[in-house]
């Protein structure tokens, strides 16, 4: 079982002048914890309390990139609105080549309207929002199987495809598509993923949606398991709300996840840099890989 560390609360100690510091002692606290992965939001404001902080993803990834040595690094995940696809795949590119091949490529349709008014985005239908994902989908698979030549998407068109230096990773960073949509989404992870997110931590709708995958795979002549599969983790407490529950109940919850499929679980910390939240859960990673 694989474990994500989510950063996606950035009210530490220190305030501002100190957000680099403690972003690269988290990485580095995580990785020696034995975390698999390190994911951050790529969102323009933090959606729990707008008027809370939150740094910009790509950004922070590239920075993490310089601080860890081992620990892999994704989005959770990039809208396929929020920058020109092509642009993308060339920012996914230099992080996999400045981690030294640890990224993932994490992408979504993308959901919050409100970020994208504030910032000046502009925010499709839903319809068109999917057609843009695969326009992007297939970008990222022409430009890292070393196509050069014109793309005619859905709604982008590129006269030529340039990617220089190339990824580290071969053949490819793998894709992550996060969302469950039974339709669409988990149909474009059969045929364009590596990877699929589940923000679900219950057992049940979990092995409902792995077998939505299959079944995708099996229609598109795609080996299910060449996909890693991954959920949430409900880490609360069932006595004490604010906590993180005991080590026994944890590893049971990771088992029962287990059995519906999953292959890791990703889930937040509560203050991460001012406790030492990430290195209590390294009993938990350690007892699971024991009993692996």
């Amino acid at each position: 079982m694989k474990f994500g560390l989510e950063i996606n609360e950035h009210d530490w100690s220190g305030g501002p002048e100190q957000m680099g510091r403690n972003l690269g002692q988290i990485g580095k606290r995580a990785e020696d914890a034995g975390f698999h992965s390190l994911w951050v939001w790529d969102h323009f404001i933090q959606l729990r309390r707008w008027e809370d902080p939150l740094m910009e993803g790509w950004m922070m990834l590239s920075y993490l990139a310089a601080a860890t040595d081992r620990i892999r690094l994704g989005t959770l995940v990039t809208g396929a609105t929020y920058r020109h696809p092509a642009i993308l795949v060339k920012q996914a590119s230099t992080l996999d080549v400045l981690s030294a091949g640890r990224s993932y490529f994490g992408v979504g349709a993308a959901w919050n309207e409100r970020e994208h008014k504030a910032f000046g985005v502009r925010f499709p239908p839903i319809a068109e929002r999917f057609e843009l994902l695969e326009d992007l989908l297939q970008i990222a698979h022409r430009t890292w199987s070393g196509e050069t030549g014109p793309f005619e998407g859905r709604h982008v068109q590129l006269t030529e495809q340039m990617d220089n230096p190339p990824p580290v990773q071969r053949p490819h960073p793998p894709i992550l598509i996060g969302g469950g949509g039974e339709r669409k989404t988990l149909r474009m992870v059969a045929q364009y993923g590596d990877a699929t997110h589940q923000t679900t931590s219950d057992p049940e709708t979990m092995r409902h949606k792995m077998g939505v995958l299959r079944e995708h795979c099996e229609r598109l002549g795609r080996n299910y398991d060449e996909i890693e599969r991954f959920c949430g983790l409900d880490i609360s407490s069932p006595q004490r709300k604010g906590e993180i529950a005991e080590t026994d109940v944890l590893l049971e919850r990771i088992g029962a996840l287990e059995e519906a499929g999953a292959q890791g679980v990703f889930f937040v910390l509560p203050k991460l840099a001012d406790t030492d939240s990430i290195e209590r859960f390294a009993e938990v990673i350690d007892r699971a890989a024991a009993r692996a």
